[in-house]
C-alpha cells in the first residue's frame, strides 16, 4: 500500500523520532537517510527495523526487510534533504561500554569534552574515520550520537567507528588504565607543537568546547599541546582542529610502514 497521507500513523511516527531527542533514545530506534548512510549502517550491522521508499526517486532494488512505499511528497516531508535519494531506514541502537574497547600498542584516540553541536560531532567523526583514529570518546556528552544531524554530517561514517560515552572521570580512568599518554589542549606557556608529539605510541588528544575549552578536570591531567599557527588568529573550528590532529597522527604511522 502507497502512503500518501501526512496523516499517516507511520509519517508521524518518523517525524517524531527526527525531532523528539528523548523519544528517539527511549524508543532505542534512529533514523537513517540517504543510500550511502543506509548502505554503511546494514555494512556495519546495525539491525533494521523497516525501510520508507519512494520509488520514483530510489530506482535500485529494494532492500531486504520491512519496506513502506511512499509517495513523492509524503518522503519530501519526512526526508531531510527533500527529494534526494528515496530511501529512509530505521534501525536500532546501539549501546558501547567504554571498557568494551581494547586500544592496541600504538592507538590513537579523540576526546571531546562536553560537544553540544551535532553538525561538529558528525564532521569530528568523518575525520576519525578518514584518517585511521582507534576511537572517539565524548567525554559529558551534550548530543546524541544517533541525531539526525550527526549522521547526516559524518556521511554514516558513526557506524563504522568505536564512539563511546561517559563522564570526564571515567574517561580519565580508563586512560590511566591503559596507558595513554594524554595530549590536553590546554594554551598555557608549557605547550608543545602536536607535530612533536610521539603518535607512534598510545595517544589520546583531548579537546574541550569552543567557547570555553577543557573544563578545570583535565588541568594537569596531561601534556599541553597546541597546532601552531602563523595568522593573527589564535584558535580554529574544533572539527578543523581534530582534523589536523587525526593527520598529524596518521602522518607519523604512515612515516614507519
Amino acid at each position: 500500500m502507497l502512503i500518501e497521507s501526512f496523516q499517516n500513523e507511520k509519517v508521524k511516527y518518523i517525524i517524531k523520532l527526527l525531532t523528539d531527542n528523548r523519544f528517539r533514545k527511549k524508543s532505542g530506534i534512529f533514523v537513517v537517510e540517504g543510500q550511502q548512510e543506509n548502505g554503511r549502517a546494514q555494512k556495519y550491522n546495525f539491525e533494521p527495523v523497516e525501510f520508507f521508499i519512494c520509488e520514483n526517486i530510489f530506482r535500485k532494488e529494494l532492500p531486504e526487510g520491512k519496506v513502506h512505499l511512499v509517495s513523492d511528497k509524503v518522503y519530501e516531508k519526512i526526508a531531510y534533504r527533500g527529494t534526494s535519494e528515496g530511501i529512509i531506514g530505521i534501525y536500532k541502537t546501539k549501546e558501547a561500554d567504554l571498557y568494551s574497547f581494547k586500544p592496541k600498542d600504538d592507538s590513537t584516540i579523540i576526546v571531546v569534552e562536553g560537544v553540544e553541536k551535532p553538525g561538529n560531532l558528525g564532521a569530528i567523526l568523518r575525520s576519525c574515520e578518514a584518517f585511521g583514529i582507534d576511537a572517539l570518546i565524548v567525554a559529558d556528552g551534550k548530543t546524541d550520537f544517533y541525531n539526525p544531524n550527526v549522521i547526516r554530517s559524518s556521511v554514516g561514517c558513526l557506524f563504522g567507528m568505536e564512539i563511546f560515552q561517559a563522564e570526564s572521570t571515567e574517561v580519565f580512568e580508563f586512560l590511566q588504565k591503559n596507558r595513554f599518554n594524554i595530549y590536553t589542549t590546554i594554551m598555557d606557556e608549557s605547550a608543545e607543537d602536536i607535530y612533536k608529539r610521539d603518535f607512534r605510541q598510545k595517544s589520546a588528544v583531548l579537546f574541550g568546547t569552543e567557547h570555553s575549552g577543557l573544563s578545570d578536570f583535565w588541568i594537569g591531567k596531561g601534556e599541553n599541546t597546541l597546532i601552531p599557527m602563523t595568522g593573527s588568529i589564535d584558535s580554529l573550528n574544533l572539527s578543523n582542529a581534530v582534523a589536523i590532529t587525526c593527520y598529524e597522527s596518521l602522518k607519523q604511522k604512515k612515516a614507519l610502514s
